[in-house]
């Protein structure tokens, strides 16, 4: 069973995102972690936001939950840390299959909700490159004002055409792109319309936890 730490949210959560029951395949225990808001997890680097999410995480694993993830791809600043305090696999991020891609010399770009804030050490924390082209969602915009401010609206058509502007912006800059990443866990849901607009590769939280999860699954079987 995956254990997924959760933010502080009230904003909804269309089938794709990480917070909805049915995004993904396999048992999952969700936990939210108190005062974990979205606005303070993207744009802090307190290590004081550590303690609550580890705790949290002790607590899933006590729970029976055999492998841990989060909602935030910006907790991938502290994938080393909160890894070391736990005896399970934890994926803190999306940006974790980054570092695997580009081993593989693919050529990868990063969506994320607000580039203002992903910088170098959440790359480094994962192992992946720093100078990976990143491109946000625009600023104020309906979707980045819903997740960063915690709405209780979420104009789906808004989004998706934000996603899609983001990727057009990064493709203008770095036409040799040929894999896209999604820092966001709640961008998911529009990876469909952005495979079929782009024709590219799109990583997200949910190619890599069904690829972990499966992978988990393969050697317990052995």
């Amino acid at each position: 069973m995956l254990g997924i730490l959760m933010l502080q949210t009230c904003f909804p959560r269309p089938r794709g995102d990480i917070g909805h029951p049915e995004t993904l395949g396999f048992a999952t225990r969700r936990r939210v972690v108190t005062g974990a808001s979205p606005a303070r997890v993207v744009r802090s680097d307190d290590p004081a936001l550590l303690e609550p999410f580890i705790a949290a995480a002790r607590q899933l694993v006590a729970e029976g939950c055999t492998a841990l993830s989060t909602s935030c791809g910006f907790l991938a600043r502290w994938q080393r840390e909160l890894q070391a305090a736990v005896p399970v696999p934890l994926w803190s991020s999306a940006l974790l299959q980054l570092a695997e891609a580009q081993a593989l010399g693919l050529r990868c770009g990063v969506i994320t909700i607000e580039a203002a804030s992903l910088g170098p050490a959440h790359f480094e924390g994962v192992g992946a490159d720093p100078a990976t082209p990143v491109e946000g969602i625009t600023p104020g915009s309906a979707l980045h004002r819903t997740l960063l401010q915690d709405l209780p609206t979420l104009d789906e058509a808004d989004a998706q055409a934000q996603v899609l502007a983001a990727a057009q912006r990064l493709l203008a800059r770095q036409p040799g792109i040929d894999t896209l990443v999604l820092e966001c866990t709640n961008l998911p849901p529009y990876a469909p319309a952005l495979r079929a607009a782009t024709g590219l590769q799109v990583l997200d939280v949910v190619t890599l936890l069904n690829a972990r999860m499966a992978a988990l699954a393969a050697s317990a079987a052995r």
